[in-house]
């Protein structure tokens, strides 16, 4: 059985400034000479005919296609208003606007067809980011590592990389809290995906989050076998046991981290986001802030009556104690459906369980399919949210619910009828 890859999605066709400036370019003289030679010179002509050209930056985007008619153009699941031709050309563009912290989609329909990802005929993702996802002057950054190689004994043989990201303002005589990603080596670039070194960075300058260590840990493999689902999805503490006694001892050894669950944060998407609940779940005492993006609480390493799968969290929350957790999931209705399950609806499951036992969480179901555009997007309020609160002169917190959490009713799936 093929399992599932998580790839977050690349944020953006273009790097920071080119995007801005195109962005600028396309409100205020679209038919000039110079947005013509900059949107051909930044998009590829394949891009251009799949109508996947794009750029966006603060909620401001320009989308290109090229047809010798006239296409329309979909934004939000929502008519995009009337594209604009490019003199000269068979190149339309639109210039829709959007919610920063929120993920959108679009799609072109061009001579009556509908130009969506395959196979499963969704429209395209794209990110809004906001201020903070972007770097700041004045900001300092921090440092990341080289790539680190690690062979478990707990895994017997299995090596995985990580990386580790110091904040410019860590300070060896002051212990650090600590944050630990799952799917590690696609967060390293600063300028790709979630951002997210620049929003730690934004984050700490501001004082919205402690000074943390960042740890950024990758799947490992056992010679040819990639282990990802294996560490991943199993609903044990292996992997929590793994991460506890293998790579942060190491970490530790290098640098002064806190040892209190209080400080010690962890994420991840799909099954990464599980595994990080999985950490929370059997070893509270060690971390107890999660982040989840597109969860798989699904049935990937279920085995019938000899090992429970992911798809068991929506009960055991219900049945069990409440744990101290505080958890922040992003999830929508484009998501996954397979022989695993249901994305969506494990999802909106484990929200209602997680308020039904009071926790304190917080829940986005928005558009997104299986991918980290949602989680970019809103990653600087995610973990603002997550942090909100912390003061290091504490080694504990019972987290509660928001008051304003128990006023709200559980989710509930609306308009399934197809007539």
């Amino acid at each position: 059985m093929k399992l599932l890859t998580y790839v977050l999605t690349a944020a953006a066709v273009f790097s920071v400034e080119p995007a801005q400036e195109l962005v600028q370019l396309a409100r205020k003289s679209p038919q000039s000479a110079a947005f013509k030679e900059k949107l051909m010179a930044q998009t590829k002509a394949e891009e251009r005919k799949n109508g996947r050209a794009w750029a966006g930056y603060l909620g401001e985007y320009v989308f290109a296609v090229e047809s010798a008619t006239a296409p329309q153009f979909f934004w939000d699941e929502q008519p995009g208003g009337k594209p604009v031709r490019l003199k000269g050309s068979d190149v339309w563009i639109a210039t829709p606007t959007g919610k920063t912290g929120r993920s959108h989609n679009y799609y072109w329909v061009v001579n009556g067809k509908q130009m969506v990802n395959p196979p499963l005929l969704l429209p395209n993702d794209v990110p809004g980011y906001g201020p903070l996802s972007y770097e700041k002057p004045g900001v300092p950054k921090g440092t990341l590592s080289e790539k680190i190689v690690h062979t478990s004994a707990i895994y017997d043989g299995m090596k995985a990389d990580y990386w580790v990201y110091v904040p410019a303002q860590y300070n060896a005589a002051t212990p650090a809290a600590l944050m630990v990603w799952q799917d590690g080596a696609g967060l390293t670039n600063r300028n790709a995906g979630a951002r997210l070194l620049t929003v730690v960075d934004n984050l700490i300058h501001e004082k919205k989050m402690p000074v943390a260590i960042q740890v950024l840990i990758s799947p490992g493999m056992l010679g040819e076998r990639r282990l990802r689902s294996v560490q991943y999805d199993s609903v044990d503490d292996k992997y929590a046991r793994y991460l506890r006694d293998e790579i942060l001892k190491d970490v530790e050894a290098k640098y002064n981290i806190r040892k209190d669950g209080y400080s010690r944060f962890i994420s991840g998407s799909s099954s990464g986001a599980i595994c990080a609940f999985n950490v929370a779940w059997w070893h509270n005492d060690h971390f107890t802030r999660v982040l989840s993006w597109v969860g798989s609480y699904t049935s990937i390493q279920w085995d019938p009556w000899k090992k429970e799968g992911g798809n068991i969290y929506p009960f055991l929350i219900r049945k069990s104690d409440r744990k101290n957790i505080r958890i922040w999931m992003t999830d929508g209705h484009n998501d996954l459906e397979n022989n695993h399950g249901s994305w969506p609806l494990q999802n909106i499951a484990m929200a209602n369980s997680l308020k039904m036992k009071e926790y304190d969480f917080h829940f986005y179901f928005g558009s997104a399919q299986h991918n980290g555009v949602q989680g970019a997007s809103d990653l600087p309020e995610a973990l603002t949210w997550i942090w909100r609160g912390y003061d290091a002169a504490k080694t504990a917190e019972v987290f509660t619910m928001d008051p304003a959490e128990k006023g709200k009713p559980y989710w509930r799936v609306k308009e399934l009828n197809r007539e």
